[in-house]
């Protein structure tokens, strides 16, 4: 196996951290750019930087020269009714979920072209596709994702492939509010299909697989890994 170069975004915790542990266990190396780096120690092949996405400049010399694949992982779960969002809200979450992509994808470019082929990998959500109350803010932001997605993967073929993981409720750091009671936990799980919500390892494991060469006839999609809930009645 040939050993390839990963940017991971946020990825010291939750999806991120997941992707970054099959990556290093599978004999890649990893690049993180996260606030945090606590979880990281002893995980062979990879290096840290400490950088927050919504005020910081992302630094080529940071970066690998050849990028065979970059995920972009940091999100947020405002769950408040539309009348008590204010606008600097919106601006909040479309700052860390899209402009915080767009810097890193920029910054990325050069190297991920320079790889024999690569990979972006972002993150949207259910409540893009499916009507959700509540999510109006990060519904809005996901959404530009969504469409940020879709207009790299035609824009950047056929030598990068875009594409878009859209999960429903899953046990990370980010949402551990929901799940901090483990009766309330179960309980919201029997509204899926499935009968249950969403672990970090359903995740990552399809995000490493549109990362890898296994999906190299794959770009511009919006997958959704949420248990049914988008789907089946």
């Amino acid at each position: 196996m040939t050993e390839k170069n990963y940017v991971i975004v946020g990825g010291s915790h939750g999806i991120g951290f997941g992707l970054v542990q099959r990556l290093s266990e599978a004999g890649h190396s990893a690049t993180v750019l996260s606030r945090t780096n606590e979880k990281l120690a002893g995980l062979k092949g990879v290096n840290h930087v400490t950088v927050d996405v919504t005020t910081d400049e992302i630094s080529t010399d940071w970066l690998p020269d050849s990028i065979d694949g970059l995920a972009y992982c940091p999100g947020s779960i405002n769950l408040r009714s539309f009348r008590g969002l204010k606008p600097e809200v919106f601006r909040e979450d479309f700052e860390l979920n899209v402009v915080g992509a767009v810097k890193c994808l920029q910054a990325a470019l050069s190297g991920l072209k320079a790889a024999p082929s690569s990979s972006v990998l972002m993150f949207s959500t259910v409540a893009v596709r499916q009507g959700m109350t509540m999510h109006a803010s990060v519904a809005t932001a996901k959404g530009a994702i969504e469409g940020l997605t879709r207009s790299l993967a035609a824009e950047l073929a056929p030598k990068v492939r875009v594409n878009c993981i859209a999960p429903a409720l899953t046990n990370t750091p980010l949402a551990e509010r929901f799940f901090a009671n483990e009766e309330k936990a179960a309980s919201m799980g029997q509204m899926y299909p499935l009968k249950r919500t969403g672990t970090t390892d359903d995740i990552a494991s399809i995000g490493a697989f549109l990362l890898s060469d296994q999906a190299t006839w794959i770009t511009g999609q919006v997958i959704g890994v949420d248990g049914g809930l988008s789907a089946v009645g």
